[in-house]
């Protein structure tokens, strides 16, 4: 009988704390911070499960003879529960895109989905495969620049106005979130190229090249070249979240550039996978370095979020901004502990 705990297994589902930073750190770099981010990252974790399902269905019979302890291979769940779940969570985070950030969340949400599916059904065994894992997490940042800014700008009020945003202003949004989405991507590259040697080893040049990119990650993350428009306290956040990133899973990397052996792969994967909250947070940290997330929305109906302070003014504060970012990164130390009791792989 399939019990509740072989589903997360077959899910990951401490994995999913990886992913709700995607939607915040898109949300705070085109300013579109808000009620909407909620929906937008629980439609981006339905979906990352579904990836996960999708994977497990997909290799079943590799599986069988490679990692016989999973939930299809050992028979605790079956290819047609696999399936199913798979389908119902895509069709869940479709809908939940939907109703959080209506079309324009569903122009990006769609073309997630179907990333996703064609990465585990065709493309992961193929050279493209990385940079097709890397396509479905840029998209998972972009799907939370997604969310339309204009709420309501006056709750005491009986109208409820909702201007639409300029071309160029949804072109200047989508260009901000550019920087998030591609730290996230080059990441998720890493990961992917390492779990490729996860079940087999390899050399130490493929660690190395990764622990390079790595470092190269965190320093567009730490934002270290641009200028402050917001004073010290964001950029010494995105700085030290950033420091964090790159120390936990460089070191990972670099074990395993020393003894490239399955085991030291696998753990510096799961690492890759844990701490990416971190990176997250400062991303997210350096929108509020850089003054976007509360110049982009302006006309937000104050309140307290879980996402963030909005100002009485209508915009989103600094203070709730860098809220945000430590709330995403406090998952790095949270996903470690829970993958000691579910493997995140």
């Amino acid at each position: 009988m399939t019990t509740l705990r072989d589903i997360a297994e077959l899910i990951r589902a401490p994995a999913a704390l990886s992913v709700p930073g995607d939607a915040v750190a898109g949300a705070a770099a085109a300013g579109t911070l808000g009620r909407g981010t909620t929906g937008l990252s629980a439609a981006a974790v339905c979906l990352y499960w579904a990836g996960m399902a999708a994977n497990d269905w997909a290799d079943r019979d590799l599986d069988a003879a490679e990692r016989p302890r999973r939930p299809i291979p050992s028979g605790r769940v079956t290819a047609g529960t696999a399936l199913r779940t798979a389908l119902g969570l895509s069709a869940a985070g479709l809908a939940l895109a939907g109703l959080a950030g209506g079309r324009r969340a569903l122009a990006v949400a769609v073309p997630l989905t179907a990333a996703v599916w064609c990465y585990d059904l065709k493309l992961k065994a193929t050279a493209a495969g990385p940079a097709a894992m890397a396509a479905c997490r840029g998209l998972d940042v972009l799907l939370g620049a997604s969310a339309n800014p204009s709420t309501r700008a006056n709750p005491s009020t009986r109208t409820n106005p909702s201007p639409r945003a300029t071309p160029g202003a949804s072109q200047a949004r989508w260009q901000r979130a550019l920087v998030p989405a591609l730290a996230v991507a080059a990441h998720t590259y890493t990961v992917t190229a390492l779990s490729r040697r996860e079940v087999t080893g390899g050399g130490r040049l493929l660690p190395g090249v990764t622990l390079a990119s790595t470092a190269g990650v965190a320093i567009a993350a730490s934002g270290w070249a641009r200028r402050p428009a917001e004073g010290a306290v964001p950029w010494r956040t995105a700085r030290g979240l950033a420091a964090w990133y790159a120390a936990s899973y460089g070191a990972a990397q670099a074990r395993a550039m020393a003894a490239p052996d399955a085991d030291r792969m696998r753990a510096a994967v799961g690492t890759g996978i844990t701490c990416l909250p971190a990176l997250q947070g400062a991303l997210i940290a350096r929108s509020a370095g850089l003054g976007t997330s509360a110049a982009g929305t302006a006309g937000l109906i104050s309140t307290v979020s879980p996402v963030g302070t909005v100002s009485t003014a209508g915009t989103v504060s600094t203070v709730g901004i860098l809220t945000a970012a430590a709330a995403v990164a406090a998952c790095a130390p949270l996903g470690h502990v829970l993958a000691r009791w579910l493997s995140p792989t």
